[in-house]
């Protein structure tokens, strides 16, 4: 039921910083966990990061913790990614996603996904 779009893709040098915003619309108390994937070009979906809503604990892919933050706006209903040190391999379609888990990482466990924002680094 929940809809989410995203926004703040775009083209970005290597070592540089983007910020995506994912606007909900819709979100109920069964929309337990909120969170970002992305998608390169003939690769699987793959976890990025995800935020419980109700207490904000956050957990991410291993290799990207320090590099990316989420967090989320209560009263905008809104979810965000910053993105710092872009380097090319972060090059993706970003999607914002909602479960109705608790802690998920697979993408077959969020039910609701954005339409994605391309996120393009260069050298």
């Amino acid at each position: 039921q929940v809809q989410l779009a995203e926004s703040g893709g775009g083209l970005v040098q290597a070592g540089g910083s983007l910020r995506l915003s994912c606007a909900l619309s819709g979100r109920t108390f069964s929309d337990r966990t909120v969170g970002w994937f992305r998608q390169a070009p003939g690769k699987e979906h793959e976890f990025v990061a995800a935020i419980t809503w109700d207490t904000g604990t956050t957990y991410y892919r291993a290799s990207l913790k320090g590099q990316f933050t989420i967090a989320r706006d209560n009263a905008k209903n809104t979810l965000y990614l910053q993105m710092n040190n872009l380097q090319l391999e972060d090059t993706a379609v970003y999607y914002c996603a909602a479960s109705n888990a608790i802690y998920p990482r697979s993408p077959q466990a969020f039910g609701s996904w954005g339409q994605g924002t391309q996120v393009t680094v260069s050298a």
